[in-house]
């Protein structure tokens, strides 16, 4: 027997749920994903460079991303969003509390940086404003823990 397979392999990427100190607002960005032809809340993230820690890119993204330093950070879970036909593992962390370092977010990354109310991000995904299987994931393990 033979069959086709479609494969597609992808750098491990590393994104993070940050949390400000009260836990009441996520740190998301604003951005069009051309692909899709959609605008879409998502976490900040990247791709880990060869030899990187991947809990330092994930604190190196938030910087670069949204110009917020995480306090603290530490893993949260990890998937592939594709596992029947991409090997694309991706990392979520937690960061909760940052210090804003002053220095404006990549306007390449994002169009608009917010802290935006925890409490409102099952409706934004279910509006479809929140499509990425990372960030929904995330907010979800992060609503899971909080216990709502």
């Amino acid at each position: 027997m033979q069959f086709e397979q479609y494969v597609l392999r992808m750098p491990k990427a590393a994104m993070t749920v940050v949390l400000d100190d009260e836990r009441e607002n996520v740190l998301m960005i604003y951005r069009h994903r051309f692909i899709m032809d959609r605008w879409t809340w998502e976490l900040p993230g990247g791709y880990v460079d060869p030899d990187e820690d991947p809990a330092a890119t994930a604190a190196r993204e938030v910087e670069e991303e949204t110009g917020w330093r995480p306090r603290s950070i530490r893993p949260l879970s990890s998937f592939q969003p594709l596992a029947g036909t991409a090997d694309f593992e991706n990392l979520l962390y937690l960061a909760e509390g940052a210090e804003n370092t002053g220095k404006e977010a990549d306007i390449n990354e994002a169009a608009r940086v917010e802290w935006l109310p925890l409490n409102t991000m099952r409706e934004r995904i279910a509006n479809g404003e929140v499509i990425g299987a990372g960030a929904q994931l995330g907010i979800m393990f992060v609503l899971a823990e909080q216990g709502h």
